[in-house]
């Protein structure tokens, strides 16, 4: 990317979130174009991955090679219209490790790493069921244990049990564990800001 289109896209952002409203009007400047899915997948980790990172577009194509082994992508499929803001994407920027994980997850097929896996989130997500994988996004659906997430990273076990005697309570504040019981148990990290789309679960 450009150094003008980033501090442009930037600038966007932070002018929308300060506003109260996470940049719900991004899509209208850049249209969900290749470079706007470029710009807000990479942001989903720091610069100094994200720039260097693998880029897969919300159509499942490469939209650009990395060079790092990293790769950022949207977790959430495009609505109609196209995507509000980078938050919608539920963009992830995962290691070589961690994409073993994501693989997995959208393919319902057990995850397999040859070692622990890194995940980040910068853009949050639009949330799960604690407990229940496949709930993305299901915010009135009901479930008992949902949380719309902000900015986070996560720890994706070779292992599994290795998180065993961690918290299951995202309400804490600390690092919890995410779908305990399932193949696609992670610990989840949160990071300032983790809050603020359900600000009623945060810690009192």
């Amino acid at each position: 990317m450009g150094i003008f289109f980033r501090a442009i896209f930037l600038l966007s952002l932070l002018s929308n979130v300060s506003a109260g409203n996470h940049g719900d009007d991004t899509h209208q400047m850049r249209n969900n174009s290749p470079e706007w899915e470029i710009e807000a997948y990479t942001s989903a980790a720091p610069s100094f991955i994200g720039d260097h990172a693998t880029v897969i577009g919300a159509s499942g194509k490469v939209l650009r090679e990395g060079t790092n082994g990293w790769r950022c992508e949207p977790f959430m499929q495009m609505p109609e219209g196209g995507f509000k803001n980078p938050h919608e994407t539920a963009a992830a920027c995962s290691d070589k490790n961690a994409v073993a994980w994501a693989d997995a997850y959208k393919a319902n097929t057990t995850p397999e790493l040859k070692a622990d896996g890194w995940i980040w989130m910068i853009h949050g997500d639009l949330g799960v069921d604690n407990f229940k994988p496949y709930t993305d996004g299901q915010k009135d659906a009901g479930h008992k244990h949902f949380i719309e997430s902000g900015a986070h990273i996560m720890l994706m076990p070779k292992d599994p049990s290795s998180l065993e005697g961690q918290t299951t309570d995202f309400t804490s504040g600390s690092p919890y564990v995410m779908f305990k019981g399932t193949p696609y148990v992670h610990l989840m990290i949160p990071l300032e800001g983790y809050y603020d789309y359900q600000p009623e679960a945060a810690p009192k």
